[in-house]
C-alpha cells in the first residue's frame, strides 16, 4: 500500500517533440537504446536526477547508478 501511495504522488510527462528530438540525439551520440535515451531526455527536460540500475546510463551527468 505504501508503494501505491508513493506512485500516486508522481506525475506523468508527455513525450513532446523537443523531448523526442533530444532522445534521438542522445541515442545517436551515446549509442543508447532509444528507450533509455527517451527516459534520460525526459528526466533532463524535467530537471530531474535519474536514478537507475541500467548500466547503459552509468556515468552520465545527472544520472545516479546503483548496481542490482
Amino acid at each position: 500500500m505504501q508503494a501505491v501511495a508513493l506512485m500516486q504522488q508522481a506525475g506523468v510527462v508527455d513525450i513532446t517533440s523537443p523531448i523526442a528530438m533530444e532522445a534521438a540525439k542522445l541515442s545517436a551520440e551515446l549509442k543508447l537504446p532509444m528507450a533509455d535515451s527517451l527516459i534520460l531526455a525526459t528526466a533532463r527536460a524535467c530537471g530531474a536526477i535519474l536514478w537507475t540500475q541500467d548500466a547503459h546510463l552509468s556515468g552520465l551527468p545527472d544520472v545516479r547508478f546503483t548496481k542490482k
